[in-house]
C-alpha cells in the first residue's frame, strides 16, 4: 500500500498489482526489490514474473519457509 500510495483497506488478496492497484512495470520491480530486502531473500526473475496479485506474494513468501 505504501509503495503504491493506496489505502490498505482497498487491497485484497485478489488485487492485481497492475489492473486493480495501478502499478506499472517499474512499481513491480520496486516491489520485488522491497520484498527481497525486507525478507532477506532473492526472488529469481522467473518467479517474479509469476507474481501478479497480493495473494501471489503471500503464497510465494509462505512457500519459502
Amino acid at each position: 500500500a505504501e509503495q503504491l500510495g493506496i489505502d490498505p483497506e482497498e487491497i485484497t488478496m485478489e488485487s492485481s498489482f497492475i489492473d486493480d492497484l495501478g502499478a506499472d512495470s517499474l512499481d513491480i520491480v520496486e516491489l520485488i526489490m522491497a520484498l527481497e530486502e525486507e525478507f532477506d531473500i532473492e526472488i529469481p526473475d522467473e518467479d517474479a514474473e509469476k507474481i501478479k496479485t497480493v495473494g501471489d506474494v503471500v503464497e510465494y513468501l509462505s512457500n519459502l519457509e
